[in-house]
């Protein structure tokens, strides 16, 4: 049985996106071999979200981003490699951001765990990425749909406890 952490965090993701390119993370390693996210992280005590956002961009990409509007929000339950096996409750919140238009791809100074390296991918070609939370991949195709839906529910990665 998997215990579930009591503490929720919450979590800021940067959906940006530039001539039908979506910037990603790509990583490796773990229980989950390859994998894509979007860059962003956990918020600390004290701290915006838009705050948290530019920092973790800061960190993963080496660079700040111009945050724009809230696309979604998701509870995600999330896996952890820990033994016994515990999940995390983590509420993230997904904006549309930009960044500078002679941004180059790198890993910032201080990379997720497993992170490789930061990769320009097809927009068109998200929906079959690995993607972490898998559930990104059924809403980043929307995120320009106006009628789109703000709260997304809940999700968990891997099968349910």
């Amino acid at each position: 049985m998997t215990a579930l952490i009591s503490e929720i965090r919450n979590a800021a993701r940067a959906l940006i996106v530039r001539q039908e390119k979506i910037l990603l993370l790509r990583k490796e390693g773990g229980e989950q071999g390859e994998r894509f996210a979007l860059p962003g992280g956990g918020q600390t005590p004290c701290e915006s979200l838009k705050e948290t956002l530019n920092r973790e961009c800061m960190e993963e990409i080496g660079s700040s981003v111009e945050i724009g509007e809230l696309i979604h929000v998701a509870d995600f339950f999330k896996l952890r490699e820990t033994q016994p096996p515990t999940r995390r409750h983590v509420v993230e919140f997904l904006f549309q951001c930009n960044i500078d238009d002679d941004y180059t791809p790198h890993n910032g100074q201080q990379p997720d765990k497993h992170q490789i390296e930061v990769v320009w991918a097809n927009l068109d070609e998200v929906a079959r990425l690995p993607l972490f939370p898998q559930y990104l991949s059924t809403c980043i195709p929307h995120y320009q749909n106006k009628n789109r839906k703000l709260y997304l529910g809940t999700f968990h990665d891997h099968a349910a406890p």
